[in-house]
């Protein structure tokens, strides 16, 4: 017995090195952190403070941000342990978790966002590439080592009356930008490292459904992340920001939102590369995903400076309306480089999708335009329908791409045209796209 048992843990020893020896794109080592995905243990966070067991009525009727604020702090002051939100729905407002301080949500519990923004108050905080005044999410965790959010309960934005609010806003000015109609996030995490995000549902977010800014070693795991494109759209509803992260793993999430899926951030403007609350995403990897409908499974932009070592794989994707998207912005210095996306399998609009992103875009008196550059980029084993295969536009004086290695593709196109020549150095092995 004893013999089997040693045998089986040098087998799953083998697994676990195999995995970690893996290379990102440049040829650096994976960690082994990557490969241990074992969802939350909640035994082991300390005190469970059930919070209708202090003072939080079950009833979903009532807002309860004040007596829901009053568990998570008494639980931070006496040296932390676990929130558990029980069976049943509860109302709130903004919520700031603490240090020491963890979430749960049993099976049946809905932690439900209001839907008036004066329950979110105003503070110094991160959106769309700058650092600004604007409003909490509904979940705040700021500079919260080891924080986790774990369960099979449901965290809901209730975000139909922004959204409605949002598209009346466009009707009246169409140039009107996704900051001037007021409504928070559902998720935001910020300063923080060893984070676990796992097994809860996060849906019908106001805004960005989850924001990681100047985060490290954060996980995503077993995830269903939704928002609807009908009959109201839910506007700018991206399903995950990383914005100046390293390490992050994203792994058997579903996710289906009106916009990009997984989104990287960092920064934007003429001289973002400049400023110290900018930087880049690097060692990012999403893996044995599935996708509903959304704008773009991976995404680089729109507030994006530099990306690297990033890697999409085993994903199976319908609806979608690009697999790669490639936002180039002509005001922003930008670099998307070592970036692997493979064995891939579904339906798209579009594969690989790169061209000028223009939206709201400044120089701010700059009289040159910044160049950008992507290179590096391998897409491999990928077996896809689509509209279009290459939707990629020259722009010499805005952008280079160069490197670009297309492997094992079998594409069934509308429209099957490519042109090789319009990315430098480009390699194509057995590339079968068709009609």
């Amino acid at each position: 017995m004893k013999r089997m048992l040693g045998m089986l843990v040098c087998i799953m020893g083998g697994i676990l090195l195999a995995h970690a020896d893996g290379k990102f794109p440049d040829g650096t080592p994976i960690p082994a952190w990557f490969s241990e995905t074992m969802e939350v243990n909640i035994e082991t966070l300390g005190r469970k403070y059930n919070i209708v067991e202090h003072g939080v009525a079950n009833d979903s009727t009532l807002l309860q941000t004040e007596q829901i604020q009053a568990v998570i702090d008494k639980a931070a002051g006496e040296g932390g342990g676990v929130i558990i939100i029980p069976k049943g729905t509860f109302l709130s407002g903004a919520l700031f978790f603490k240090k020491g301080t963890h979430l749960h949500l049993q099976e049946g519990a809905v932690l439900k966002g209001s839907d008036d923004i004066s329950n979110f108050p105003v503070l110094d905080t991160r959106m769309e590439g700058q650092n600004l005044k604007y409003f909490a999410a509904l979940v705040n965790v700021n500079r919260v080592d080891g924080f986790t959010l774990s369960g099979k309960g449901t965290i809901d934005g209730n975000g139909l009356r922004y959204w409605k609010s949002f598209w009346l806003r466009r009707a009246v000015n169409p140039k009107c930008t996704n900051l001037e109609e007021l409504r928070p996030r559902l998720l935001l995490v910020t300063y923080s490292k060893d984070v676990q995000i796992s097994g809860v549902t996060l849906q019908n977010s106001p805004f960005w459904t989850s924001h990681y800014y100047q985060c490290q070693r954060v996980k995503l795991l077993n995830l269903r992340i939704l928002s609807p494109a009908a009959p109201v759209k839910a506007p700018s509803t991206d399903a995950v920001d990383i914005d100046v992260c390293t390490d992050f793993l994203i792994k058997n999430c579903y996710m289906s939102v009106n916009d990009d899926a997984v989104a990287l951030k960092g920064g934007k403007g003429p001289w973002a590369d400049t400023d110290p609350n900018n930087g880049g995403n690097s060692n990012i990897i999403i893996e044995d995903c599935t996708y509903g409908f959304c704008h773009g499974a991976l995404t680089c932009g729109s507030e994006s400076i530099h990306n690297r070592n990033i890697i999409l794989r085993r994903c199976t994707i319908t609806k979608a309306n690009r697999l790669l998207w490639l936002k180039m912005r002509p005001d922003t210095p930008q670099k998307y480089e070592y970036i692997l996306v493979e064995d891939i399998k579904g339906d798209v609009d579009h594969v690989l999708y790169v061209k000028p992103w223009t939206q709201f875009f400044d120089l701010k008196g700059r009289k040159d335009i910044p160049k950008s550059y992507s290179n590096n980029v391998t897409m491999r084993n990928i077996n896809m329908e689509c509209k279009n295969f290459f939707s990629v536009q020259q722009a010499d004086e805005q952008y280079e791409l160069s490197d670009f290695t297309f492997e094992k593709l079998q594409i069934k196109a509308v429209n099957p045209a490519y042109d090789e020549q319009l990315i430098r150095n480009s390699v194509w092995k057995k590339v079968n796209v068709k009609p």
